[in-house]
């Protein structure tokens, strides 16, 4: 669709209520069924619009998952998300919203929530990974994307891309409609908006009265001080501390991590990554299947053996590191220790070396390249929103859902599980705030 033709369908029912969703992510495509839905549930006329800056809608979403979208996780807990409470009250009112009259089996047996209830209606299939990570059964995330603008297309939402919102103004009456600017200069007339568009942009569109702070990057790489240089694309499973700057335990990860140039990266560094300071310090165990206190006697056993089949060449302590770890990284940990490829193995060398692959110590300078973070952390205040309906206190019609909130998690689905159910919950109250309906009862059909 042209941006001309988008205009054209956006004004199609000038006298009928309108929906704008802000935002064509999974929040905003989400919110868009729900309000959809809702709309042809009170056999009102609506128009849902979804509004996005890009050249089409979904974009963000074939990105995840390298590819792949880890859609959702098994195991979605509230406890996992940074304002955890406001984000358990929102997920239990999603619940409510989609409760089901008796037992649903979906598709593969899986659990039963409102976000997988909605995607199984759908038809999407899926299968579960390491720590509950949820993807569809076709690995691609296009099948995510192709099953919602399919719903879209049944339920008549309107896309309307390469269009960039710029300001959202309030009613200039009570029960009035909100005036959506563009950068173009037009402005669309909305009954009920949802923004859906990230913290960073959101903060330019929503009224200077809505309570913000500041989106920070987070869940990526991170910048150290420390000798990574030479080990620039090299990965390592171990485990990862780390450590804020009163010697307290911030974090701890199990997992790979990816050396770079400026630093670390890798799914356990990006989940460090939400909690990490400049001058905080990430602790790396190459051994973590050695108890610390054993680790010497491990070295001095292994060193015994060495010397058993290579002679007086396996008393090197090159050769103790040889077949344990890469090359690079073992010239790296023995130049760490203080010691030499060529040195012969001793007690006070196996003592140092000991304490450096259970503690391999880099000083975080900050995020070492925020274009690979997968969230922001930030946005409107969770203070600032009804956690029954998301809508901002105080601006009735006026709706937030997504990355434009203040809440984040780890990586693992969690975050793309949050988009789907604060859109879903979002798209439902815009709909009756535009309709002038009533709260629907249990069952309902959004």
């Amino acid at each position: 669709m042209s941006r001309n033709e988008s205009k054209g369908s956006v004004h199609a029912m000038a006298d009928a209520k309108k929906i704008a969703i802000i935002g064509g992510g999974a929040a905003g495509l989400a919110a868009s069924i729900a309000a959809a839905r809702e709309v042809k549930r009170t056999g009102a006329c609506a128009d849902v619009v979804v509004f996005e800056r890009d050249d089409r809608v979904g974009r963000s979403i074939l990105a995840t998952g390298n590819g792949r979208c880890n859609f959702s996780n098994a195991n979605p807990d509230a406890a996992f998300y940074h304002n955890a409470s406001f984000v358990g009250a929102v997920f239990e009112a999603v619940e409510r919203e989609y409760a089901e009259g008796g037992n649903v089996t979906l598709s593969g047996g899986f659990s039963q929530n409102a976000v997988l209830r909605f995607f199984d209606g759908l038809g999407l299939l899926w299968r579960e990974e390491s720590e509950g990570r949820l993807y569809p059964m076709a690995n691609k995330a296009t099948s995510v994307l192709s099953v919602l603008r399919d719903a879209m297309r049944a339920l008549g939402v309107q896309e309307a891309p390469s269009q960039r919102a710029v300001r959202i103004d309030v009613p200039d009456r009570k029960g009035g409609r909100y005036h959506v600017r563009f950068d173009d200069g037009r402005v669309e007339h909305a009954d009920a908006v949802i923004v859906a568009c990230g913290g960073v942009l959101a903060r330019g569109l929503l009224p200077e009265s809505v309570p913000m702070c500041d989106a920070v990057p987070v869940l990526g790489p991170l910048a150290t001080d420390g000798p990574v240089k030479s080990l620039d694309s090299i990965r390592v499973k171990c485990v990862i501390e780390l450590h804020g700057a009163d010697g307290r335990v911030k974090a701890r990860e199990t997992g790979e991590v990816l050396f770079r140039k400026y630093g670390v990266s890798g799914i356990a560094v990006f989940n460090v990554s939400r909690v990490a300071e400049p001058k905080d310090e990430l602790v790396l165990d190459f051994l973590p299947q050695v108890p610390t206190e054993d680790c010497e006697a491990f070295l001095v056993a292994r060193a015994r053996r060495l010397r058993e089949t290579f002679g007086e060449d396996g008393a090197h302590m090159g050769q103790l590191l040889c077949g344990m770890l890469l090359p690079q990284v073992a010239d790296v940990l023995l130049h760490s220790a203080g010691v030499d490829e060529r040195d012969q193995v001793s007690g006070e060398h196996l003592r140092a070396l000991a304490y450096v692959l259970k503690g391999f110590r880099l000083t975080v300078r900050g995020i070492g390249d925020a274009r690979q973070c997968q969230v922001h952390r930030g946005g409107v205040l969770v203070s600032a929103v009804d956690d029954k309906s998301l809508q901002v206190q105080g601006l009735p019609g006026l709706y937030v859902a997504g990355e434009a909130l203040d809440t984040d998690a780890p990586c693992g689905g969690f975050n793309l599980h949050w988009a789907w159910a604060s859109g879903l919950l979002a798209g439902c109250a815009a709909a009756r705030s535009a309709l002038g309906a009533s709260r629907g009862g249990k069952g309902s059909s959004c």
